[in-house]
């Protein structure tokens, strides 16, 4: 079978182009997102036996069945060095068992601690093989800026996978007093002489905005080419080579619940995501495309409930709602880039409707589906919200029943299992260890409400301490390296800037001068 090459979901890719294309360029000219051509499908004795292959190998297969325009020794070896040493368990991403037929995928056992790490330990790899071979081809003759707005894991994640990488920059932005003091202090003393992190007055929402308006400003690409041969392109999930990798350990999961016995092979298990960008339970939902047996997918949501709402009501409305500050501060979004692609899908691939629907989002702040979409949505996906209360709630009953404990994001979705919990299995997406949110996860266990103070001892405790008591009190440990010792570490990054294309463009020429 030829290669499998790639359109986007707003129809201006006339000629689909090929995987190393879409991963350097990133975002789709007029603003798509790329889609590959064709969903492969894996039978279930193929599914299975990805169990028997180490993670890397698991994660190549998936690749080779999505036939990319990489030379399949080139996928095998770059997958060896995505997935080893560099994270602290050889199975990558291990079950674990809260009965017999409840799962917590654990997603954090990469450098950084967070479910982002399974896919940017991977794209930067991906990412710089692809610009080499199109350099080789003669297609580009310049370098790249990697542009990336965070919540808070997807930036340390990004800085981790592309510091000191060859003909890359990478420039971070987050909102300034809406990530953890873990999450900044990892983002604010990354090393690298190719890296640079801003925070941004302003919410999540507002970083994305910038940074989707630097993406559309042809004449900033134009100067960045002409003047220092330069391209923009991301590492966000609007990324298809950031997304394709999430797909892996979903099918992972399968292929290990049925050579486990846990599961027999074919039978369907439900799937529950704490999601605010909709990307990881996007990746399920091709998980369940390529023949993985999951019937139902169940987005969870916080307090900011836009996709909870959409999903339960087909529209989808942010002109008249407030952003929430949660215990779960990388779901604090309510513009959700992943889900273009969902809808394109569930379309059958009409890029006529995203783009009025794209448009009545920005220009009316909502839009509503028609109804054949919308069934198509409830056929799959159901959703529920957790306040902020009932999040640090679950922590703490999850942790006194299991002794297992629960990050805030996993909290959501583990909540939101429990309520929407059918006959079939089911696993839950475990986004982060609990470490990155130490202050909310010990108001959870002495009851303490969120937003209110720590006690005064503890208040005046940093993130690194904080957590020394938590695993003291609880012994919920060991925690992992990279999120201790950062108390000693040279905070590098401490500029904050105002939001808007402008501002940022202004601080991107100032570093890359």
């Amino acid at each position: 079978m030829d290669q499998n090459r790639y359109i986007d979901t707003r129809g201006h890719t006339k000629n689909p182009i090929p995987f190393t294309h879409a991963v350097v360029q990133g975002l789709a000219d007029g603003g798509g997102l790329f889609v590959p051509e064709r969903i492969p499908h894996l039978s279930i004795d193929e599914l299975v036996a990805l169990a028997d292959l180490p993670y890397a190998r698991r994660a190549a297969a998936v690749y080779k069945a999505f036939r990319t325009d990489l030379d399949d020794t080139e996928v095998d070896r770059l997958m060896e060095a995505a997935y080893g040493t560099n994270f602290d368990d050889s199975r990558i991403c291990p079950l674990t068992s809260i009965d017999d037929s409840f799962f917590i995928l654990e997603l954090w056992h990469g450098p950084t601690s967070a479910f982002k790490d399974m896919a940017l330990q991977c794209l930067p790899l991906f990412f710089a093989a692809s610009a080499s071979h199109l350099r080789d081809e003669g297609v580009i003759d310049h370098e790249h800026l990697i542009l990336v707005a965070t919540s808070g894991d997807t930036g340390k994640a990004a800085l981790e996978g592309f510091a000191n990488k060859d003909g890359v920059s990478i420039c971070v932005i987050y909102p300034d007093g809406g990530v953890s003091d873990i999450q900044r202090k990892q983002m604010a003393t990354q090393q690298g002489g190719n890296v640079c992190v801003w925070a941004v007055r302003g919410n999540f929402d507002d970083c994305q905005t910038s940074a989707k308006a630097i993406f559309s400003d042809e004449a900033f690409a134009q100067e960045l080419l002409a003047d220092r041969k330069i391209a923009l392109s991301s590492a966000n999930s609007i990324n298809w080579g950031r997304l394709l990798p999430q797909v892996v350990y979903y099918a992972s999961a399968y292929a290990d619940l049925a050579a486990s016995g846990q599961i027999e092979a074919g039978a369907p298990i439900d799937v529950c995501v704490p999601t605010g960008n909709f990307g990881n339970i996007l990746a399920a939902y091709y998980a369940k495309q390529m023949g993985a047996p999951i019937e139902r997918l169940l987005c969870a949501s916080n307090e900011n409930r836009v996709l909870a709402d959409f999903i339960n009501t087909g529209t989808y409305d942010i002109s008249d709602r407030d952003f929430v500050l949660t215990p779960s501060p990388s779901m604090d979004i309510l513009v959700s880039s992943n889900l273009e692609r969902q809808l394109f899908e569930l379309t059958g691939r009409d890029a006529t409707k995203i783009v009025q629907w794209m448009k009545d989002l920005s220009g009316e702040k909502r839009f509503r589906v028609d109804p054949d979409t919308f069934a198509a949505l409830r056929s799959t996906f159901a959703a529920d919200s957790v306040s902020n209360a009932e999040c640090l709630e679950t922590i703490r009953s999850v942790f006194e029943a299991h002794q297992y404990l629960l990050d805030p994001h996993t909290a959501v979705a583990f909540e939101v299992a429990e309520r929407l919990r059918g006959d079939n299995p089911m696993v839950v997406a475990s986004t982060a260890h609990w470490a990155k949110f130490g202050n909310n996860v010990y108001r959870a266990l002495h009851g303490i409400g969120p937003n209110q103070p720590l006690p005064d001892q503890t208040e005046s405790l940093t993130g690194c301490q904080l957590n020394a008591l938590i695993e003291q009190e609880t012994g919920a440990g060991p925690i992992p390296s990279g999120l201790t010792g950062l108390d000693d570490k040279l905070l590098r990054f401490d500029e904050v800037i105002d939001s808007g294309k402008d501002c940022i463009e202004d601080a991107v020429r100032a570093f890359l001068s």
